[in-house]
């Protein structure tokens, strides 16, 4: 990477006026789940205007203290079912444990709420399958998957460049999440404990590819708008032996598309060193994701960006390279404000807020309906809601959830296993 030209790409409009979340009406939300998820999505509400918090709820006394705290306006619940009877309580954001999701999508959806369920969806199949069934079911409903990376900017630019053929034709891609850190919670109290690290139990644990790989093994499905056709995997505790723990701390997975490409993607708990990326390889370049921003290497035999001309040469990794920036007049080379990306918000920010806007646009949707025609039937409702998909912000629906769930669920099968496993077509159908 260091011998080869590097090209910045960036998306550099300015968000467009479905983004101005002060401007959208609001969409009152409920917290179901207090943990360090859910108290990381409790400060990322605090900050759009758009999905105010009026309830949290979590079993535990002092999750729910800790959440009342970050959140004083908002009521407090020590069950599901008081949270998702307050009238007040329009939408629910499920961030409890992985295999705690089902009958909560299922409650709240009854309720007649609007859902985000946090990624993976489920910790078997069949509960991924249910999840998916049920939101089908609730048109009324705007259900959303926790498949952030699909509502973060940066990546939406990217997208029609590489489904076009922007890299040349498709080789390979590699992903990577390396970050030291056990896993583990600890509590005084044993039960608790036991409790909390459900992550580290084989019969409940997605493990690694299903609790954190899954994003970006997501990512390069939806950006090459295929779903692998088999996956191959390795693992091994290799650092937190001391525990007892059988979940391994290091994986690898190899996952086999259609056409030949493949994606290799490497996830560890026992070595910080280069962090986290995304890179597709293609015969004209390779493009490298880091956060919110991206790179193009590009080959010497490949063809002239027309565009080049307006680049802003950087040094990357001690090489002089060629910082583009897409759908931009042309920089001075010093603008302090070429260097940084034009969106400068989390992932969770912006799928929350996408979350919000498309409920507003969801919930009006039907009462106009209802207005116009009466209640209808679910078909009826579902045909008009179709409508919107043009003005909804970019999110990841239950069908991109539940796909997303089994891919990753099937890898850690590979991973437990060492085997290769064909991911049938039959497994993805409601």
């Amino acid at each position: 990477m260091a011998l080869l030209r590097a090209m910045e790409l960036r998306a550099q409009e300015a968000p467009d006026s479905a983004r101005d979340s002060a401007a959208t009406p609001p969409i009152r939300c409920g917290l179901i789940g207090c943990g360090p998820r859910g108290r990381e999505i409790l400060s990322t509400l605090a900050v759009l205007p758009s999905a105010p918090l009026v309830a949290v709820c979590d079993h535990y006394p002092a999750s729910l203290n800790r959440a009342r705290k970050l959140a004083p306006k908002a009521a407090g619940y020590d069950a599901a079912a008081g949270l998702l009877a307050d009238k007040q309580v329009e939408a629910v954001i499920i961030a409890t444990a992985t295999h705690q999701h089902l009958p909560l999508v299922q409650a709240a959806l009854k309720a007649g709420k609007h859902v985000y369920c946090e990624a993976p969806l489920a910790h078997t199949m069949e509960d991924a399958r249910a999840i998916a069934a049920l939101a089908k079911a609730h048109p009324r409903s705007n259900f959303q998957s926790g498949l952030q990376l699909r509502s973060e900017p940066q990546r939406h630019f990217l997208l029609p460049f590489i489904r076009a053929g922007g890299l040349g034709a498709t080789l390979k891609a590699r992903v990577q999440w390396h970050r030291k850190q056990s896993w583990r919670q600890v509590s005084p109290n044993a039960e608790r404990e036991k409790e909390i690290n459900w992550r580290l139990d084989p019969a409940l644990s997605p493990g690694l590819l299903g609790e954190l790989g899954l994003h970006q093994a997501d990512v390069v499905s939806w950006f090459y708008h295929l779903r692998p056709s088999a996956v191959t995997g390795f693992g091994s505790v290799l650092k937190w032996k001391d525990d007892g723990r059988k979940v391994p701390d290091t994986v690898q997975a190899v996952f086999e598309f259609p056409g030949g490409a493949h994606l290799t993607q490497e996830v560890t708990l026992a070595n910080s060193f280069d962090g986290e990326y995304e890179i597709f390889y293609g015969t004209d370049s390779a493009i490298m994701l880091r956060d919110s921003r991206a790179w193009m290497f590009k080959e010497t035999d490949a063809p002239l960006i027309g565009w080049e001309v307006y680049a802003r040469k950087d040094q990357f990794f001690g090489e002089t390279g060629i910082a583009l920036v897409a759908n931009a007049t042309k920089l001075a080379a010093k603008e302090e404000a070429a260097l940084a990306s034009p969106f400068q918000n989390t992932p969770l920010y912006y799928a929350l807020e996408a979350f919000a806007y498309n409920a507003h646009q969801v919930k009006t949707a039907v009462e106009d309906f209802v207005a116009t025609f009466g209640e209808g039937d679910a078909p009826a409702i579902a045909e008009h809601l179709s409508k919107l998909k043009e003005s909804r912000l970019p999110a990841a629906d239950a069908a991109d959830g539940m796909q997303a769930t089994i891919v990753a669920l099937k890898a850690n099968e590979a991973v437990l296993t060492r085997k290769r496993i064909e991911i049938l077509d039959e497994w993805f159908k409601v």
